[in-house]
């Protein structure tokens, strides 16, 4: 290899080859796979910049919580090669997943109830 040669351009990134809804798919079948609880689906399309789609559901335990996480994880990995962001699997209570589109609430169901996120985000059924 000449040394005085220049060096080849890095390659481009590429657009990511799947949607919102490609993901949101996946996420679903996974929570159901993995006996995900109480599975709720948020359209925020046109309601908030920060993700497309919001997903609560509920686990039995810690450390059910801790599996469907890692099971979500990995399969997005897998399907898509994408690494969500994760906060919370430490202690099992309340894990927050952030793929970009898609974000992901899995919850055991007192601290869900405490917090009661749905409740912010759905649409009243007299406004849909």
């Amino acid at each position: 290899m000449d040394p005085a040669a220049p060096a080849a351009p890095a390659p481009k990134p590429t657009a990511p080859t799947y949607t919102a809804d490609d993901v949101l798919a996946v996420v679903l079948q996974s929570l159901d796979d993995d006996k995900a609880e109480d599975v709720v689906q948020i359209s925020l399309r046109g309601r908030s910049a920060m993700a497309d789609y919001m997903v609560i559901c509920s686990g039995r335990s810690s450390r059910q919580v801790a599996a469907i996480t890692d099971k979500l994880l990995e399969r997005l990995k897998e399907e898509f090669r994408l690494i969500a962001r994760s906060e919370g699997k430490d202690t099992g209570d309340w894990v927050l997943l952030d793929t970009g589109d898609v974000v992901v609430h899995v919850f055991r169901p007192e601290v869900r109830e405490f917090y009661q996120l749905e409740r912010m985000w759905q649409v009243p059924p007299d406004a849909a």
